[in-house]
C-alpha cells in the first residue's frame, strides 16, 4: 500500500507540476492555441477591473468574490498599463498565421484585431475625454454600480459594499490626476457641463446620509436578503459613516475643482475644438460605425433621411384627418399637444408607465415565432432611472443580465418629465431597449455556446445599437404597432436617429454651437425640449457615439434585402435573423461576411 500510495502522490506531484507548467506558458507567453490567446486576454482584461467583474458575474460561482470589496484603479498608471498590456495582446494576437486557423477562430480573430487595430490607432487619444461629464461621469457612475450592480445577498456581500464607500476617495483623487493632466493638455469640457455636474454634484452632498442613494440601496438590499437586523444595523452604520467621512469629502473635492474650472469655460465647442480634434473625430466614427464613413457623408445621409421619414410620419397624419398643411413642425406639435397621449403626472401616472412597459415586453414575447427562432433565457425587468440622475439621463438605457443568472436584464425608462413619454413612443422604446431589441440581442450574444468568451462581451455599438432600431422595425412587421399612432412613435424613433447623424457631424465637424443643435433637433422631431437638451449634451461628451445607431439599422436592412433577393423563396426571415444574432456583436463588414455565407450555403443546399 505504501509503494501505491507513493506511486500515486509521485503521479500527483507529476500533474500538478505539469498543470503548473502549462498555466505559466499560457498566462506568460504566446498560447499555442488561439483559443487559449482569447481566454487569457479577456481574463486579464476583465482581472484589471473589479468592476466589470462583479456586472459579469463569473467567479462568483467558483468562491472567488474579493473583487467585490475594490473599485476600478482610476490612475493616470493603470492606464499606462492598460495601453501596454493592449499593444502586447495586439502583437501577439497577429502573430497567429490565418492558414493555422479554422473558420471559426479566423473570424474570432477578425473581430478582436478590428476592435484592438483601432484601440492601438487611437492611443495618442486617450485624454480626449470628460470623466466627469451630466451622462457617464464618475460622480454618477459611482452610486448607479452600487445601485444597480452590487449585489447584498449576505453580511459578506453588505462587507463589500461598505469596503467600496470607503474607496471613494482614492479613485476619485485619481479622477482629479486625469482631470488636471486633460488641462494642462488644453482638454477642457463645454462649459455647460461644468454647471451640470455642478448643480448635481451639490444636490448629492447636501442630501442627509440616510437619504442618499448609497445608504437608501444598501439597506434595501440587506432587508431583501433577510440579514439579521443586528447585522443590517450595524452595516447601516458603517455606511452612514463612510458616506459623511469619505465620500461627501471625495465629492467636495471633485467639486472644488470645477468650481476653479468653471472660470476657465466659457464655451461649447464639440471636439474640434481639441488638440487634433479633426482627426479625433474622424477615428471615433470608425470605432462607432466600424465603417470608413466620413462626417460628410454621414450629415448629408442623416439630412436625406430626416426629409424621408418626415414625410411618411405626415402620409399618416393627413390619413388620420390632420392637417399638415403648414408642414412637418407644426404638424407633429399639434399633435403633441394633445392629452390623450400621456399619463397623469403623478406618482400613480408614473408606475402605470412602468406597469404598461411591462405588459407591451410580455405580449411581443409571445409573438416572436413569427421571425425568430431563439429565446434567451435570461428575462427582463422595468424600472425607473434612479431620480437622483433622472434630470441629466438619456430617456431610457439597458443594463445587461449577470451571466450567473443572479440579476435580470433591466430596461431602465426616465419618468423625469412626463410629457416625454407620450403613449405612442412607448411600444417602440419597449422594443428597442427589451423585446427584440437590446435584451433579446444581448441576452441571446451572453448564452452563446462554443464562443469565445470576449466576443460574448464585446460591444460593437453599430451592430448593437443597430440591431436595436431595426428590432422597431421588426416588430412593426410582426404586426405589434396596429394603432397608427404608435406606428408615428415608431418612425419618430427612426426620424431622432437620422437626426442625430446630423447633428453629431454639425456638432464636431461642421462647429455648430449648441444653440444651434438644440433647434435643429426642435424642428425635426416633435421631441419635448427637456429631452433634446439633454440629448443634445450627450453628443457633446460622446462624439460619433450618436451615428452608431441610423447606419447600422441601415446595414442590417440592406443585407437582409440582398439576401431576400438573392434567394427568393429560400428565404426565411427567421433563418436571418439566427445568422444575424448568434454570432455575437460583429463589426459590419464581418456581419456581412456572415450573411454572404449564409446565401451561399443556402442557395448550394438546394
Amino acid at each position: 500500500m505504501k509503494k501505491i500510495f507513493k506511486y500515486l502522490a509521485g503521479l500527483l506531484l507529476v500533474v500538478v507540476l505539469l498543470a503548473s507548467a502549462f498555466f505559466v506558458h499560457v498566462w506568460y507567453f504566446k498560447p499555442y492555441d488561439i483559443n487559449l490567446f482569447f481566454g487569457r486576454t479577456a481574463l486579464q482584461f476583465a482581472l484589471k477591473s473589479p468592476e466589470t467583474l462583479s456586472s459579469v458575474r463569473v467567479l462568483e460561482g467558483f468562491g472567488i468574490d474579493g473583487h467585490n470589496a475594490r473599485l476600478d484603479d482610476a490612475s493616470i498608471a493603470a492606464g499606462d498599463e492598460s495601453i501596454e498590456f493592449m499593444l502586447k495582446a495586439h502583437k501577439t494576437l497577429l502573430s497567429y498565421a490565418d492558414e493555422d486557423l479554422n473558420a471559426a477562430d479566423k473570424m474570432s480573430k477578425d473581430v478582436m484585431l478590428s476592435l484592438l487595430d483601432i484601440l492601438v490607432e487611437g492611443q495618442r487619444f486617450r485624454f480626449h475625454n470628460y470623466p466627469v461629464n451630466q451622462l457617464f461621469g464618475v460622480q454618477n457612475g459611482f452610486p448607479s454600480f452600487m445601485e444597480s450592480t452590487h449585489q447584498v445577498n449576505d453580511v459578506g456581500d453588505a462587507e463589500d459594499y461598505v469596503s467600496r464607500l470607503s474607496k471613494v476617495g482614492v479613485k476619485f483623487d485619481q479622477v482629479l490626476e486625469g482631470l488636471k493632466h486633460r488641462e494642462n493638455l488644453g482638454i477642457l469640457p463645454p462649459q455647460f457641463v461644468v454647471t451640470k455636474v455642478l448643480e448635481e454634484m451639490r444636490g448629492f452632498v447636501n442630501t442627509a446620509a440616510e437619504e442618499n442613494i448609497l445608504f437608501v440601496s444598501l439597506a434595501k438590499k440587506m432587508a431583501q436578503s433577510g440579514l439579521a437586523e443586528s447585522d443590517q444595523n450595524e452595516m447601516a452604520q458603517q455606511a452612514k459613516d463612510s458616506i459623511e467621512q469619505t465620500v461627501y469629502p471625495a465629492y467636495q473635492k471633485l467639486i472644488d475643482y470645477m468650481v476653479k474650472l468653471d472660470n476657465k469655460v466659457s464655451e461649447n465647442h464639440g471636439v474640434w475644438n481639441l488638440p487634433d480634434g479633426d482627426v479625433f473625430y474622424a477615428l471615433a466614427l470608425k470605432f462607432f460605425t466600424t465603417t470608413d464613413y466620413t462626417p460628410d457623408y454621414i450629415h448629408n445621409f442623416g439630412l436625406t433621411e430626416v426629409d424621408r421619414i418626415q414625410d411618411e410620419i405626415l402620409a399618416i397624419l393627413a390619413t388620420e384627418g390632420w392637417d399638415v398643411s403648414a408642414g412637418f413642425t407644426a404638424s407633429i406639435e399639434n399633435m403633441a399637444v394633445n392629452p390623450k397621449f400621456y399619463y397623469s403626472d403623478s406618482d400613480e401616472g408614473r408606475e402605470q408607465i412602468l406597469d404598461d412597459y411591462k405588459t407591451m415586453l410580455v405580449d411581443v414575447e409571445r409573438q416572436m415565432s413569427s421571425h425568430f427562432y431563439d429565446l434567451p433565457e435570461a428575462s427582463v425587468d422595468v424600472q425607473r432611472i434612479p431620480e437622483f440622475k433622472e434630470k441629466t439621463s438619456p430617456g431610457a438605457y439597458y443594463q445587461r443580465p449577470a451571466m450567473d443568472g443572479s440579476r435580470p436584464g433591466v430596461f431602465y425608462a426616465n419618468l423625469y418629465d412626463i410629457k416625454a413619454t407620450p403613449k405612442y413612443s412607448m411600444k417602440t422604446l419597449a422594443y428597442h431597449e427589451g423585446i427584440p431589441g437590446h435584451h433579446y440581442q444581448l441576452a441571446i450574444q451572453q448564452e452563446l455556446k462554443d464562443m469565445p468568451f470576449f466576443r460574448k462581451m464585446v460591444p460593437f455599438i453599430a451592430y448593437s445599437e443597430g440591431w436595436a432600431l431595426y428590432a422597431e422595425r421588426v416588430a412593426y412587421e410582426m404586426g405589434m404597432l396596429p394603432d397608427p399612432y404608435d406606428n408615428i412613435g415608431r418612425l419618430q424613433a427612426e426620424l431622432f436617429r437620422a437626426v442625430r447623424l446630423v447633428v453629431d457631424t454639425g456638432i464636431h465637424a461642421q462647429r455648430w454651437s449648441r444653440e444651434k443643435a438644440i433647434e435643429y433637433m426642435l424642428a425635426n422631431t416633435g421631441m419635448t425640449e427637456s429631452d433634446v437638451v439633454a440629448e443634445i449634451e450627450r453628443y457633446f461628451v460622446m462624439p460619433g457615439q450618436a451615428t452608431a445607431y441610423k447606419v447600422g439599422m441601415t446595414k442590417i436592412l440592406a443585407l437582409r434585402e440582398k439576401a431576400q433577393l438573392a434567394l427568393g423563396d429560400l428565404y426565411d426571415v427567421r433563418d436571418f435573423h439566427r445568422v444575424v444574432l448568434n454570432n455575437g456583436s460583429v463589426p459590419l463588414n464581418i456581419l456581412e461576411q456572415l450573411v454572404d455565407t449564409y446565401i451561399s450555403d443556402k442557395s448550394s443546399a438546394q
